[in-house]
């Protein structure tokens, strides 16, 4: 039985499907590189943003069509970040909705023995993955993280030092620890410490990060821990306290500028990118020029800026969508300019 993995969204959709991927495999199932060749199709959902839903179920759509004589039989399941409200479309495309535990119980493929091996056994592959935890107890008023992967739950430092170990003896060169809130992991820097002290020729990094979570004891670590890469993805989202406090991002503008001060002093070099929305509700030019201003002080390497929409089941969906997409998308290229001026 052949199966094909459709990725939207973040690295812990690109992280599950990895996983995914190699548990299917030890159970027998080969692997299609392209979703005409398989028998069942897994989709990792995004559902962020509505954008994000309305792409996958434009492909999932196109992919029934397409296969409808090919492969009447074909399978497909939806996991990843799946909103309850949500669920009905998918039913209705006759897509199955499954939670990673469901997959990880999946029988054997016909005529098919357990394998101990897996893809990743082979190829010695120079980066890896780790997830550490999954979940976010933040509820920012644009996300639907808390209500697709629940509260933050962590694995212990032993499981994840172990997980790292075989990374490394693959010959993974770089380790990238992964949550959505990766600094508000119990002890992180005690975390950092009990990877980097492992044998071997790696280096570690880790990411997203919170500012009102990041530490000086962090910043510490990482200034004089020669494992740990000298980068910070540190989202500011926006420049303006009035939109801060609508987003419940609990830091200010000041805040932020005052951690991002103590990074770069303790490590000149550092490599500093971000996140930015823009158009929140209520967002006023003025207030965009705050953003824009932060941008100019902070000399980001780069930006990832997303234009704000409305996105049903969070506290923000209730504001009224006041600024224009046309007005979003200019205030959207103003700021990727400036990255691009770098």
């Amino acid at each position: 039985m052949k199966y094909h993995i459709l990725v939207f969204g973040c690295q812990f959709n690109k992280a599950d499907a990895e996983k995914i991927s190699q548990l299917l495999l030890k159970k027998g199932y080969s692997q299609s590189p392209t979703p005409d060749g398989a028998d069942l199709v897994i989709v990792l959902v995004c559902s962020v943003r509505q954008k994000s839903v309305d792409k996958v179920v434009n492909k999932i759509k196109n992919l029934k069509l397409k296969m409808k004589n090919r492969n009447p039989k074909l399978k497909i399941i939806a996991t990843g970040c799946v909103l309850d409200s949500d669920k009905k479309m998918f039913e209705k495309l006759d897509v199955e909705i499954r939670k990673f535990r469901d997959i990880e119980k999946f029988p054997l493929a016909r005529n098919a023995s357990q394998r101990t091996g897996s893809r990743s056994d082979a190829g010695g592959p120079l980066t890896g993955l780790i997830t550490i935890g999954k979940g976010c107890n933040n509820f920012c008023s644009y996300c639907v993280v808390p209500y697709t992967r629940g509260r933050e739950k962590y694995r212990s430092q032993t499981a994840i030092a172990k997980e790292a170990a075989g990374l490394i003896k693959k010959g993974v060169k770089e380790i990238t620890l992964i949550a959505q809130n990766v600094n508000s992991y119990p002890n992180f820097v005690g975390l950092l410490q009990k990877i980097t002290a492992l044998n071997g020729d790696f280096k570690v990094k880790f990411l997203t990060n919170h500012p009102k979570d990041f530490s000086d004891k962090l910043i510490a670590e990482m200034a004089k821990n020669p494992k740990i890469i000298k980068y910070v993805h540190l989202p500011f989202q926006t420049g303006d306290n009035a939109i801060l406090k609508k987003m419940n991002r609990k830091y200010t503008r000041q805040d932020y500028l005052k951690l991002i001060a103590k990074i770069k002093k303790a490590m000149p070099a550092v490599v500093i990118t971000t996140d930015i929305i823009v158009g929140f509700p209520g967002e006023t030019e003025k207030q965009f020029q705050r953003t824009v201003e932060v941008m100019k002080k902070v000399n980001f390497k780069q930006a990832f800026i997303a234009k704000y929409s409305p996105r049903s089941g969070t506290a923000a969906f209730r504001l009224k969508d006041t600024v224009p997409l046309i007005e979003k998308q200019k205030r959207e290229q103003i700021l990727l300019s400036l990255i691009k001026n770098e």
